[in-house]
């Protein structure tokens, strides 16, 4: 009786052993669903997840990549790291990144790592920043292809990686409160997205109405909105903007990135005013070369220029003042100089600013929203400057210039400038007029006088 007990259990548990087996082989041996699962509900990261899919690949063709990460060291350089093996000697691995900017073309770089081949390899590749760099905020997409001495290849899924600045605990803010009127570019292009770390939400909100203002107003004096998403990074000062960039200028104070559609600007909350003009400045830069990106494409400097310091509003007074005395002196500078990048003497730069804000009023004022559209579509195309003007208005950069000149020193004009912006010039030539009347009245007092002899 015993005998048979045994012996029906044993015919059970042989039975049931390969259920358990395979019950165990779906636990240990197939780890890919369980821990998709598994890993989302505890952490969704990227870096999970791509792992996880690499491994899944390891069964197909005997490679597995036990490492695929990224190490950023900003703003100096990206650090690529790869580990994996293989049965036989792994001979090729390669990376591929894109990076996320506007280009003519989808463009796929390649970087070779250095390593000895071998069943097992760990190795990396650096960017270094020092020869082609990238803004605060850029992002790229990246992905290795390995193989091995008996042709069996394998690949990871694309990651993405994001060059931000870790020095400080940056805040956002997403199109905040747009006007009405800028909301219909809204629709066609990107969004705004702000992201700053001093000062409170206030400040940010000021400068994202300002932005969104500025917007605004060139959509209705061009025609022209942002192409793609913006990304703006509000630095305290500009000595912090300068730390995040690799060959920073002596003056920098704010770049427009206009192919990754990134602005980084240093901008204290104690200098909000000066800080929401310098902004627009900045967005107006990038949303032009936005609408005229081509590998023609290219304004001349007093337009590009202009453009900006026409859209951050009336000209400043300190500017005004060099214009009206250049004018007074007959010391304007010629648009044709004006095409090229502007003097670094301060005097020079700033007549040449000045000057550009006019030639766009000018133009807008003159001629309209549709010509000088017009005559970017040109730039774009590659139309050269005398090319271009001739076409839309029937004059080249010397026509310009001849033009300008004579509605800047027309008496209405030059009347209208000074007592805008010199009313104590204004006043003293006012009392200089009466003096030179009085004493003409004088004069023909007594030159009437010695007519009559003398006499009363």
């Amino acid at each position: 009786m015993i005998k048979r007990i045994l012996l029906i259990a044993l015919t059970f548990l042989l039975l049931l052993t390969p259920s358990l087996v395979n019950a165990d082989t779906n636990i240990l041996g197939n780890p890919i669903c369980h821990s998709e699962r598994s890993e989302e509900s505890r952490d969704p990261s990227p870096s999970l997840s791509l792992r996880v899919r690499v491994t899944n690949k390891q069964a197909d063709n005997g490679i597995s990549v036990l490492d695929s990460s990224v190490e950023i060291h900003f703003p100096s350089e990206l650090v690529f790291h790869l580990e994996a093996e293989s049965h036989a000697n792994i001979v090729d691995a390669r990376l591929h990144y894109q990076v996320d900017k506007m280009n003519y073309a989808q463009v796929t770089s390649e970087a070779w790592p250095d390593f000895a081949p071998a069943t097992r390899i760990k190795t990396s590749w650096a960017w270094d920043m020092r020869k082609v760099s990238l803004p605060p905020g850029a992002t790229l997409t990246y992905w290795w292809t390995i193989e091995d001495a008996e042709g069996r290849t394998n690949g990871t899924s694309p990651s993405v990686a994001h060059f931000d600045d870790p020095n400080y605990h940056w805040q956002g803010l997403t199109d905040g409160g747009a006007p009405e009127e800028s909301k219909t570019f809204q629709g066609e292009g990107g969004e705004l997205n702000l992201f700053w770390y001093e000062g409170n939400g206030s400040f940010a909100q000021e400068l994202m109405d300002a932005c969104q203002e500025g917007l605004a107003r060139l959509t209705r004096n061009l025609g022209t909105y942002p192409e793609k998403s913006i990304k703006i990074y509000i630095y305290a000062s500009a000595e912090d903007l300068r730390r995040a960039m690799v060959f920073p200028m002596e003056w920098s104070g704010g770049v427009a990135f206009t192919e990754f559609g990134i602005i980084a600007i240093g901008i204290s909350p104690s200098k909000l005013d000066w800080g929401k003009r310098a902004l627009v400045h900045e967005l107006t830069h990038l949303v032009v070369h936005q609408a005229i990106f081509s590998p023609y494409g290219r304004l001349p400097t007093w337009l590009d220029e202009g453009l900006a310091m026409y859209n951050e509003g009336k000209l400043d007074p300190y500017l005004d003042s060099y214009l009206q005395k250049a004018i007074s002196e007959d010391k304007l500078l010629s648009v044709r100089s004006l095409c090229s990048p502007f003097s670094a003497e301060p005097e020079k730069a700033y007549l040449s600013y000045a000057q550009s804000y006019s030639l766009v009023e000018y133009l807008l004022s003159d001629y309209g929203q549709d010509k000088i559209l017009n005559l970017l579509t040109l730039f774009k195309q590659g139309s050269t400057y005398d090319e271009a003007l001739a076409e839309v208005y029937g004059f080249d950069i010397d026509g310009l210039d001849s033009r300008w000149r004579k509605r800047l020193i027309s008496p209405a004009v030059t009347v209208s400038l000074r007592s805008q912006s010199h009313p104590a010039l204004t006043a003293v030539l006012s009392a200089l007029a009466t003096s030179l009347a009085l004493a003409g009245a004088l004069a023909l007092e007594e030159w009437a006088w010695h007519r009559s002899g003398g006499k009363v």
